[in-house]
């Protein structure tokens, strides 16, 4: 006997066929003619990777064989090895184990009886027709040839599989679909349904086995339809109805149901003779028709629309894919129907296409079309991320078929979101035609608002599965990109400032994505997020100077560089006591220049110090230079971003405010020289006593108010404030952060300054303190000027007086006495004027203190609160004002607990 290997594969097949049946050569003809045939076909059976279906399987195989713990066990191992990623194919191995469980002595229920098989009678011609010529008339689904180009990836459970489970158990296995009662054989007593099923391999599973259906020749010689054989009574008979339920299913009209237009929903024709259990029934499948209708109505409109995006062609597509499945099934269907209309099977038996058994089949399909029917309405003028949001919020649901039908959906509607995205972190590139991104970009943006105003977010297209928190580091990382090239003019690719991580490719990544958004998904964005911001700050660190120009404007716009704002009053204030109209702006720039020599200041940086100049505001009537000078620190380039134009116009705001504070100080101190200069002078002068005394308390009130606010100013304010700033900067993440501390620090400064619209009553009685300080010192010049000059001439008369004396004459004569008396009267007459004008002076600077304090006390700033008490710590003012008695009584009740 020949070997194996030198065996023809005829040979071999023949000797397979003679082993199964039991028979010889001669008598298994027909089986290896029918054989030879399969083999040479080109069926290719597919096979419905269902994880959860065979699980299921597994689990009711041991509820039958009344083991309840182990199925529970399995279930939980089953759960577990979900979360982990040891398998890569964990269906593969549960159809192992299924297929292993099997009593290998029992005929499997799935594939048949093969010894059976092969000893019935094939058809008489079988022979002689070839398999690919015999082909199953298909239904008119005109639907076909749109959808091949889709992928033909599907979910976990597609709209053709027929695992279905009622309440009442398992329904009617595949082959019982599959099987028609005809003549059956005397040797091995099967249905037709096994013969059609021999082909399909062991592995097979029952939806696989209903694709392959399509495929399959029709077996026998044709016999009459049995839609069309006449019932005596007139009704219209189940088979016919079973044919018109098909046509329906694809939204087409049958012979005695129809689409209602008024109705908008398939009906019977009233006169059309039916019990009312057949109508019902058929009602009932007739639903299928019109939501197949309604999804299919969408993605015929949608597909065609070019501005629907990226994001709603991938659902149309989505949807399509569905659809596929669905005419699959029916295709299934159809062939089944065609089979036993050829074969002859008798209506209702037990393999037989009824109604009920529709209904049964039907049901899974059924719920996965109203899923998308309510899909497509809830998507209605939705698109981009909107839309991915839509159809995310419908995956929030109990049942795993439903979950892992909007999963799917979902992985093919946010694939091209993803791509989006990943272009936007790791190249900076925004290719948005039609508006889907939740990232805008407003091209007439120009570069110096780069960062302000040329990106932001649409937060209506802000997917719900993406937080607010990831959106904005998603706008903040592809915005740093865009900032480093456009306007720091930083070439590093941005490759090298981030490693680009692997990105969605296909919707199976965007899937496996979405399914660890708390993970994998928020690692990417934070790497990203990290690597680039850090990046930019040390740019702008690094080649900016941006930490040097924010201590620049502490130390010069905030005056707290003292010795050379010391010493530029000091030169400066020759120039600024005349009126505004007569300075010159490059006097002043040398002035500053002089200062900036003769200080520390001449330690900085060239680049901040180029920077510093003086700017003149806009003149008044009665200005002098005091009012009109400020200092200037120009800004361009990248650190503009964080010195915007509105930020220099508070710094503005605020050192015109500390400039006439300080000189507020400045001049005080001139006063009190004068007083201690002057003292000493004066004592020969006793009638002045009573006026200097009253100019000494004047002052004194003066400079405790002055000192007292400049702490406050200085210290309170400026000081706390920016260390604040300080500790955010250095702690800041990305140049938001920076930005906002920033803002942050000047609203605190402009608000604690008196300086915003809240505080607009007490920053002008702070002003109209000022400007009595400013009298006060005008009329004391004038006091000591009169004063010196009475003094002047009262010595000259007692040189005079003495030198005549020592020449041996008389000391003044009558005359001159008269003189010198009347002059004396007369400067003594304007004493009463000095005292009443200094009277005045100080009733109206104590008055407006007194306002003052009561807006203090009234203010909702706790710090301005305590600054009261510090102004008015002897009560003086308490005594005097009845309203700020009372105010500084409530305040002193609560102090103790806001302390």
């Amino acid at each position: 006997m020949a070997t194996l290997d030198q065996k023809s594969p005829n040979v071999l097949l023949q000797s397979l066929c003679c082993r199964i049946t039991g028979k010889s050569e001669a008598e298994v003809a027909h089986q290896f003619q029918y054989a030879v045939r399969v083999i040479g076909s080109n069926y290719a059976p597919t096979i419905e990777r269902d994880e959860f279906l065979v699980s299921e399987k597994i689990k009711k195989e041991l509820l039958k064989q009344r083991r309840e713990a182990d199925a529970a066990l399995f279930s939980e191992l089953h759960r577990k090895l979900q979360t982990q990623s040891v398998l890569k194919h964990r269906w593969s191995v549960l159809y192992l184990l299924l297929s292993l469980s099997e009593d290998p002595r029992k005929p499997s229920g799935r594939v048949g009886n093969y010894g059976a098989l092969f000893a019935q009678a094939l058809p008489r011609d079988a022979h002689s027709t070839p398999f690919y010529c015999t082909r199953p008339q298909s239904l008119a689904l005109g639907y076909g040839d749109r959808s091949a180009g889709l992928s033909a990836s599907v979910g976990t459970s597609g709209i053709s599989s027929l695992g279905v489970y009622t309440l009442n158990g398992p329904t009617a296995t595949p082959q019982s679909l599959l099987a028609s009662q005809a003549s059956q054989s005397a040797a091995g007593g099967q249905p037709l349904g096994s013969r059609l099923a021999w082909a399909l391999p062991v592995s097979c599973s029952s939806s696989s086995a209903l694709a392959a259906l399509a495929t399959r020749p029709a077996l026998g010689p044709p016999v009459p339809s049995r839609a069309i054989r006449p019932r005596p009574d007139g009704e219209v008979s189940e088979a016919a109805l079973v044919r018109d339920i098909l046509y329906v299913f694809q939204g087409i009209d049958g012979k005695f149901i129809k689409m209602s237009g008024q109705e908008n929903c398939y009906k019977i024709d009233s006169k059309v003779v039916l019990c009312k259990s057949l109508r019902d029934t058929s009602s009932r499948l007739a639903e299928l028709g019109w939501l197949h209708n309604k999804v299919r109505k969408y993605t015929d409109v949608r597909s065609l629309d070019r501005a629907f995006g990226l994001v709603g062609q991938s659902f149309c597509a989505a949807l399509h894919q569905e659809l596929k499945e669905y005419y699959r099934l029916l295709s299934v269907l159809h062939s089944q129907l065609q089979v036993e209309d050829e074969q002859g099977v008798i209506v209702c038996t037990e393999s037989s296409l009824t109604l009920r058994r529709l209904l049964v089949w039907m049901y899974d399909p059924k719920v996965r079309l109203k899923t998308l029917a309510a899909l497509v309405d809830f998507c209605q003028g939705r698109k981009g991320g909107e839309l991915a949001s839509a159809v995310h919020s419908y995956g929030k649901t109990g049942d795993p078929q439903m979950r892992a039908l909007v999963q799917h959906i979902l992985s093919l509607v946010s694939h091209p979101i993803l791509n989006f995205l990943y272009r936007w972190i790791y190249d900076g590139e925004l290719e948005d035609t039609y508006h889907e991104f939740f990232v805008a970009s407003d091209p007439n943006v120009k570069t110096d608002r780069l960062w302000h105003d040329k990106y932001s977010l649409r937060k209506s297209m802000i997917p719900s599965f993406i937080t607010m928190d990831q959106a904005r580091k998603v706008l903040l990382i592809g915005k740093s990109i865009n900032f480093l090239h456009q306007v720091c003019h930083d070439r590093t690719p941005p490759s090298k400032i981030t490693p680009a991580s692997t990105s969605a490719d296909t919707p199976k990544d965007a899937a496996e994505l979405l399914s660890d958004l708390e993970g994998a998904f928020q690692e990417k964005i934070d790497a990203a997020y990290f690597d680039t911001s850090k990046y930019l700050l040390d740019v702008l660190n690094r080649n900016y100077l941006l930490l040097e120009h924010l201590q620049a404007m502490r130390r010069y716009l905030l005056l707290g560089q003292g010795d050379f704002i010391r010493h530029l009053m000091d030169l400066l204030k020759p120039e600024l006591v005349r009126p505004a109209t007569t300075l010159y702006q490059h006097n002043l720039t040398g002035i500053l220049e002089t200062a900036v020599r003769a200080t520390n200041a001449q330690y900085d940086n060239a680049e901040i110090l180029k920077r510093l100049d003086v700017r003149l505001l806009e003149v008044s009537p009665g200005d002098t230079g005091w009012d009109v000078f400020s200092l200037d620190y120009h800004v361009d380039g990248p650190i503009a971003t964080v010195f915007t134009r509105e930020c220099m116009g508070h710094y503005l705001r605020v050192f015109n405010f500390l400039w006439r504070a300080k000189r507020m100080e400045y001049t005080l101190t001139d006063i009190w020289k004068g007083q201690m200069c002057n003292a000493k002078l004066l004592k020969t002068m006793p009638e002045l006593n009573g006026v200097l005394h009253q100019c000494h308390i004047l002052a004194s009130e003066m400079v405790h108010f002055i000192h007292q606010m400049q702490y406050y100013i200085t210290f309170e304010v400026l000081e706390c404030s920016w260390d604040e700033l300080w500790n955010r900067v250095q702690q800041a993440q990305d140049l938001d952060h920076i930005i906002a501390a920033h803002d942050m620090f000047l609203d605190s400064v402009i608000s604690r300054c008196l300086l915003d619209n809240n505080s607009r009553s007490l920053l002008n009685q702070l002003r109209a303190i000022f400007d009595q300080i400013i009298e006060f010192q005008s009329a004391q010049d004038s006091l000591y000027r009169s004063a010196l000059e009475e003094l002047a001439l009262r010595l000259q008369f007692e040189e005079k007086k003495q030198q005549r004396e020592e020449e041996g004459q008389w000391g003044v004569t009558a005359e001159q006495e008269a003189e010198e008396k009347r002059r004396i009267q007369e400067f003594q007459e304007t004493i009463p004027k000095m005292r009443s004008q200094l009277r005045i002076l100080t009733h109206f600077y104590q008055s407006i203190v007194q306002q003052f304090l009561v807006l203090l006390m009234t203010s909702a700033d706790e710090s301005l609160r305590f600054l009261s008490f510090r102004l008015d710590f002897n009560e003086h003012y308490k005594a005097r004002e009845p309203r700020l008695r009372a105010s500084l009584g409530t305040n002193r009740g609560r102090r103790p607990s806001n302390i």
